[in-house]
């Protein structure tokens, strides 16, 4: 039997199993099943079943099956209120205009540079580059252009929910 790394024993020892199994499920990129996600958080995978279908029914996670097998993936739904709460909890009203402004600047920007109005449409561009490492960079920033429409479209929702739900935020100046 292996020794484990000293950091794995450290969180083992200051998280409980439930906390470590939605650590994992909550950062997936992708689903992934009950025995992955027991590996990854160190527990047993039966102990890990019962706290995903527990996240489940909070709906922190969803639920699929892939070839048979569940898998389980953050809930869409969940992750985007989280991202919402955290931009409450990070800007006031003022703060989240300025980060609207700013998102809205650097898409203006690229849609300037490259001459296209979506990232879909710079990924076609960039089909036709001359380099590889031209290639590269406009892959690069047609990912960054999709995260600052998507960021764009929380700090939107945030704004027109700022009335609502922002003055209870613990919001920081």
């Amino acid at each position: 039997m292996s020794e484990e790394d000293p950091g794995v024993e450290e969180w083992k020892r200051q998280t409980s199993a439930f906390d470590r199994v939605e650590s994992v499920a909550s950062g997936l990129s992708r689903p992934r099943s009950a025995s992955y996600i027991a590996s990854e958080a160190h527990v047993a995978e039966n102990t890990a079943r019962g706290h995903l279908e527990r996240l489940v029914r909070m709906h922190v996670l969803v639920r699929e099956t892939s070839e048979g097998t569940a898998v389980y993936a953050p809930d869409p739904l969940h992750t985007r209120m989280q991202a919402i709460r955290d931009l409450f909890e990070e800007h006031d009203h003022e703060g989240l205009l300025d980060l609207k402004a700013a998102l809205q600047a650097e898409i203006r920007d690229w849609r300037e540079e490259y001459g296209v109005d979506s990232p879909e449409a710079l990924r076609t561009h960039g089909a036709d580059a001359d380099s590889p490492e031209e290639t590269r960079a406009i892959a690069r920033t047609a990912n960054d252009w999709e995260l600052a429409s998507y960021r764009l479209g929380l700090v939107e929702e945030a704004i027109e929910r700022y009335p609502e739900y922002g003055g209870n935020s613990r919001a920081v100046a």
